[in-house]
Parts: C-alpha cells; structure tokens; sequence
C-alpha cells in the first residue's frame, strides 16, 4: 500500500490555453476545497459529488480572490484513484494555474509525483496494471488508430484475456494439485495425455498473442522510412507529395537537399518518421558530401528505405551501385515521373531488385501515390490484414514468454512422468507470470519505472 497522504498537480499541459485545471486526490481533498473555494451568493451548502460548482478561489490569509473558476468534487470511491477528488477548472494562464496549485499546497497538500493518481488508481483496484499502463498509451497516441488500440486495453480487453488464461490454467493446476493430495490416486486424477493437450492450447493462445508484438510495437511508436536515391531522381518532391506540403525546396538542380529533412505522416493510424534524404553520390563538395554521409546514416538506422528512380531516364551507374547496396534493407522502388516518356529499363531493374515491389509515381501530378502509401503500409506491417487482438507492451510480451516457457516446461514433465510436484511448480510459475501483467503480483521497482514514464498530473 501507500501512504495515504493528500497529492495535488496542474493536470493540463503546461502554456496558456482555455482552462486549467489543477487536481487534489486524498483524505483532505474536501478540506482544502472547503478552505479555498467560495460558492455564487446564495448557493450556500455543501457541494454535491460529481457535478460541477461556479465560485471563486480566495486566498485564506488575505481574502484576496485569485480567479473565477468551475470546481468538482468526487467523493471516493467513485473517483480515477478511489479516493476523494476534487478538481479546480480555472482560466489556462501559467501564472494563474500555478498560484492557485501553491495556494492548495499551502494547506499541508504534497505535490504528486510522476504518474501518481494512475498510481494510486491501480493500488485503490480501479485499474489493473495493463490498463494503467495503457493510459499512457492513449496520452502518447499519435493516430487514431493508436489511440483505438490503448482505448481497447483500457477497457480491459488484455485484462480479461489473461483472467480467461488464467481460469484455464487454474483448472489445469487444481487437478495436478489434487494428485500431489491424494497419491494412491494419481492415475486416475493425472490424466497426462489430456492435460498435455491443455497445456499446448495455452501455449498456441500465448503463441498467438505474443507474435502480434511488432504490429502493436509499430502502431505504438510508429516506423522511420528512409526517401533515397541518387540526386535529381524527385525524391524532394515525393516527399511534399506524402506530406502534401511544400516542406522542401526543390528545383532542376542536383544537390539541393544538404541535410536529412525529418517529418511524421499517418499511413492508415501506422504512424511514419519519414526522412529526405541528400542524394547519395561521389562528390567532391565539402558541404554536400556531409548531407551524403548523413543519408547513408539514416538509410542504415531505418526500418524500410523508398528507392527512387528516375522513370524518364535509363538506369545510371550510381542508380545499379545503390539498388545493389540495398537489396538486403526491408523497402521497395518508386520510379517517379511517370508522366513523362519513360526509358528505364523495367526487366534490367527486376533482375537488380528481386521481389521487391515496385510501384510507379508522379509525385507532381500525385499520380500512384495512393498505392505508394498502401503499399509501404503493408510492407512495413508485413500482412494487409489487422489480427482481431494486439499487443503492444515490451512488458507484458516478456512476461507472457516467460509463461509459455514454464508451460512448455510443464508439459514435458507430464510426458516424462515426473512426479506431480515438478508440474505443479512449473505451472504455478506459469500462473505467476500470467499475473505478473495485470499486477496482481506487485514488485515496487517495477512499479515505480512503470509510473515515472507518466506526466505529474496524471
């Protein structure tokens, strides 16, 4: 548990906006609203939970009024952290906000640490691990497709898999515990062929969740796409095209990109860091050989590279040297300028390319540009179809790992006829990594990483 203390923070970004507000969660959270806030004349009372209430907030001491505000009370435990909230909506200046989190720390409050409402929200029962964990996901969505999927294990999608996984696995260890009970019994309360088959069905469901990582890793934190090619091939004006923006200068002469232009496009909710490149080729300008090296950095640091070639012109020495130079790199080849006479040489750029798929673009009539984006889209996700459930936590990926390990171990003792002990040991392992998700197994260092992560007032 924790300390049962009185926290507060501003829980809106930092800046000016609209409105402010500033959270208090604790045992003395109705005190403190009691102390400062002053109701509209004749509206006397006490302040009814969970609706909002127009007053002032007034500096004790002085008397002084310090803003016009809206302020809530949720009294526990229908409240985000199980406890007494009260909330105070005020107008969005820095100053503003910020003298009237003072005035409630000046009555004894303690200013919250990093995530520590979701935290106490998760020690209070209001939200399990995974889904606390989720609400940071959601603050740092960045499409709405990512939101969808922090959305769905807020709700307690994950969270239910896993308690479904769990019940079965409990089932599983009641009848090896019964055998451990009752040994003159054991043949006929281990039946180890079933109980194996049980075990394996566990095993492909773990199997199957954890092998959807990378789709819900992706989504989560989006994929950096390297735009590269020789100079002069309109890899400038695909990249405006894709972001429909002039964000580069481009013109007729080689050269002009000198430095990798970094911005994020939403491919269908896939996030995507696309970077321009400098055209890369032998050069002997000091300040262009620079923006050269700085492509074949980030050509190498990317998870999938656009190759792209010159539909207008014959394939160049400089375009055969990189095409061969990336065939290893997870990308695929843009011949652009389609809408000009084209003379590349498609079955001399087949045998270079392999199976890599190709696709033809005018980025400045925006020709194929759809099929582009669907295209780097499936080949980044690797399948054009969504799995019905994603994964999208390092955490929970280890953990259910570590779970189907002990399982395997498991179902090999049953067929090796080791003594029920050993089984019922792995599968209690099993269990505790299964629980090790939702947090019903609480380790405070973990804990702790896990909510630092989170903005102060949340």
């Amino acid at each position: 548990m924790y300390k049962e203390d009185t926290i507060a923070a501003i829980a809106t970004p930092a800046g000016e906006g609209g409105v402010g507000i500033v959270r208090v969660s604790g045992p003395d959270a109705e005190r403190i609203a009691a102390a400062l806030f002053v109701r509209a004349e004749g509206k006397n009372g006490n302040l009814k939970s969970h609706m909002l209430h127009y007053g002032t907030i007034r500096d004790p001491k002085s008397d002084k009024i310090l803003d016009q505000v809206l302020l809530t009370i949720m009294r526990r435990p229908r409240s985000y952290t199980g406890e007494d909230v009260v909330e105070v909506h005020c107008h969005g200046g820095v100053f503003v906000v910020h003298r009237i989190l003072g005035l409630v720390l000046a009555q004894g409050v303690r200013h919250a640490e990093p995530g520590e409402f979701t935290k106490r929200a998760f020690l209070n029962g209001r939200l399990d691990l995974a889904q606390a964990e989720a609400v940071l996901d959601l603050i740092a969505a960045r499409t709405e497709k990512g939101a969808d999927l922090a959305l769905s294990q807020i709700k307690g999608e994950l969270s239910n898999w896993i308690g479904d996984l769990r019940e079965q696995l409990l089932d599983i260890l009641a009848q090896v515990e019964a055998a451990i009970d009752f040994p003159e019994e054991e043949i006929e309360l281990l039946e180890r062929p079933a109980l194996v088959a049980k075990i394996d069905a566990l095993r492909d469901k773990i199997t199957i969740i954890t092998g959807t990582y990378e789709w819900g890793r992706l989504f989560r934190e989006g994929a950096k796409v390297c735009i590269c090619g020789r100079p002069n091939v309109g890899k400038s004006s695909l990249f405006n095209a894709l972001l429909g923006e002039e964000r580069v200068i481009v013109t007729p002469i080689p050269g002009t990109t000198r430095d990798v232009i970094e911005e994020s496009i939403n491919l269908d909710g896939l996030p995507i860091v696309l970077w321009d490149t400098a055209g890369i080729r032998d050069t002997a300008d000091q300040v262009e050989q620079i923006g050269v090296d700085l492509s074949r950095e980030h050509l190498e640091k990317s998870e999938a590279a656009v190759v792209v070639l010159d539909g207008s012109a014959s394939l160049t020495d400089e375009d055969i040297i990189f095409l061969s130079s990336t065939t290893k790199k997870m990308g695929l080849i843009a011949i652009n300028k389609i809408d000009l006479e084209q003379r590349v040489d498609r079955d001399q750029l087949r045998q270079i390319v392999g199976d890599k798929k190709i696709v033809t673009v005018s980025a400045t009539l925006g020709h194929g540009l759809q099929e582009l984006r669907k295209s780097l889209r499936e080949l980044i996700l690797h399948t054009d179809m969504e799995p019905p459930f994603v994964l999208t936590n390092l955490r929970h990926k280890s953990a259910l790992l570590c779970g189907e390990q002990a399982l395997a171990d498991a179902g090999l003792a049953l067929e090796e006829t080791q003594p029920p002990e050993l089984v019922a040991v792995a599968l209690q392992q099993a269990r505790e990594s299964l629980e090790e998700v939702v947090g019903v197994i609480q380790k405070d260092d973990v804990l702790e990483l896990i909510f630092s992560k989170f903005c102060i007032g949340k």
